[in-house]
């Protein structure tokens, strides 16, 4: 083996350690696979989806810029490949004149391999560019796998937005159309309706989406750093998610007015019978309250209102939004209505309570003087004057029209206490007690008669 000394630089740089046969060996082979890997990776990229769609788009913003800087990229990283093929065959050319190299062959081949010994065109994105450039082949391969990484970036990252996205708006925008159809077919459009509005924002939304994403897909990545590998990150989905959230919400506003269209009858059928119950149940308090009015004297009696005009007009006016599909419109009015006719019948039923209150009380007096008359009868003191006196007095005032509540009440507890003290204080021998009658809340036989 040839003894091995300070090589002369072609450069001009100081003399570099010359290398045995061993060592060139080692360096030509690992050559022989950058080489290799280096050309595989170039082939690849030149043979990228993503930068053939690049090559063929109308760009615009940050993707076109960057991927003006990758295309002069890509141009001189085949440059520098051509050059480092140059520089790897005249390594293996030195290698091959001889089984054994000299000290000449070995010091040229040092030169070739650990030299600054292979000249490029200047990088002129750099900040201070050169006419040319002079590397080692350790340092072109590093300057190549920058570059590398670099315009395969913007490549990977563009192809990732664009397979990703664009599906994903056609198919979001496949199912806006089926839904505008659905809203058309309920009367739910634009400027009638705030959900038809809201489908044309969604629409303009995806049609302007869709477009920036075609022409400038970089400005949809995120999540990735420097340091990151090329392509790392994610596609920015916030904008479509934001489209995709409302055409959910109106999807489901549609779907409520169709529920409305296939229950509409239903309900307004059960709202007609609501008001008529309240209106029959007002006509009953009305008619409730001249009898309490010519049968009760001196009663504060409310009065009764009419139906309600507004209720029947807006129930007419629902009918004719679903003579004429008028869906959107009949949706919200139901929901008000059937609240409003709920109240109504109530207030009915409230104002037919209050105003046969009086005949409620008269009642109830006729059957606690009846109750005691019957124990009068059982204790055989039917005949006593006194009650005989006071029962009469309680009875017609009960049974007058109009009758004096105030009077007939205290004419009722009169015999009350009649009765209380005639009858004796024990029920006579072999007689069981008799249970407790009439009192405040207990109502007896009677009516309005």
């Amino acid at each position: 083996m040839a003894a091995s000394g300070p090589a002369p630089s072609s450069s001009g740089m100081p003399q570099l350690p010359v290398m045995d046969r061993e060592e060139v060996d080692r360096a030509l082979a690992r050559l022989g696979a950058e080489h290799e890997a280096i050309e595989t990776s170039l082939l690849a990229l030149q043979d990228h989806a993503g930068r053939r769609l690049l090559e063929g788009a109308d760009l615009a913003g940050t993707t076109k810029a960057r991927w003006a800087a990758a295309e002069q990229t890509i141009s001189q990283l085949w440059t520098y490949y051509d050059a480092y093929a140059a520089a790897c065959a005249k390594a293996r050319e030195v290698r091959a004149r001889r089984r054994w190299p000299g000290q000449a062959e070995l010091a040229e081949l040092t030169d070739v391999l650990r030299g600054e010994h292979v000249t490029v065109p200047g990088d002129a994105l750099a900040p201070s560019p050169r006419l040319s450039e002079r590397f080692t082949l350790e340092a072109l391969v590093e300057r190549m796998n920058s570059g590398y990484a670099q315009a395969l970036d913007v490549v990977v990252t563009a192809d990732a937005v664009w397979s990703a996205l664009p599906a994903r708006i056609d198919m979001l925008a496949a199912e806006l159309q089926r839904t505008r159809s659905l809203a058309h077919s309920v009367g739910v459009r634009p400027g009638e309706h705030p959900s038809g509005d809201d489908l044309e924002e969604i629409t303009a939304e995806l049609t302007a989406l869709r477009a920036e994403v075609i022409r400038d897909p970089l400005a949809f990545w995120s999540g990735a750093s420097p340091s990151s590998a090329p392509g790392g990150g994610r596609p920015d989905t916030e904008r479509y998610d934001r489209a995709a959230r409302a055409l959910e919400d109106v999807r489901r506003e549609i779907e409520a007015v169709l529920t409305v269209r296939q229950d509409a009858e239903r309900r307004l059928m059960l709202l007609r019978d609501l008001l008529s119950r309240a209106d029959r149940t007002l006509t009953e308090a009305r008619q409730a309250r001249g009898e309490v009015l010519a049968k009760i004297a001196a009663s504060d009696v409310p009065a009764v209102s009419g139906p309600s005009t507004a209720l029947h007009e807006q129930l007419a006016l629902a009918a004719e939004y679903r003579r004429r599909s008028q869906w959107h419109r009949l949706s919200p009015l139901l929901e008000s209505l059937e609240q409003r006719a709920d109240d109504e019948l109530l207030r009915a039923r409230e104002s037919l309570t209050a105003v046969t209150a009086p005949l409620a009380v008269r009642a109830e007096l006729r059957g606690r003087l009846d109750a005691y008359r019957a124990k009068v009868v059982r204790h055989g003191l039917a005949e006593d004057p006194l009650l005989v006196e006071r029962y009469d007095a309680a009875r017609r005032l009960l049974w007058s029209a109009p009758c004096d509540l105030r009077a007939a009440e205290q004419a009722v507890l009169r015999y009350q206490r009649a009765v209380a003290e005639t009858l004796p204080p024990h029920p006579p021998a072999g007689l069981a007690p008799e249970p407790e009658v009439g009192g405040p809340g207990r109502a007896g036989p009677g009516g309005r008669g």
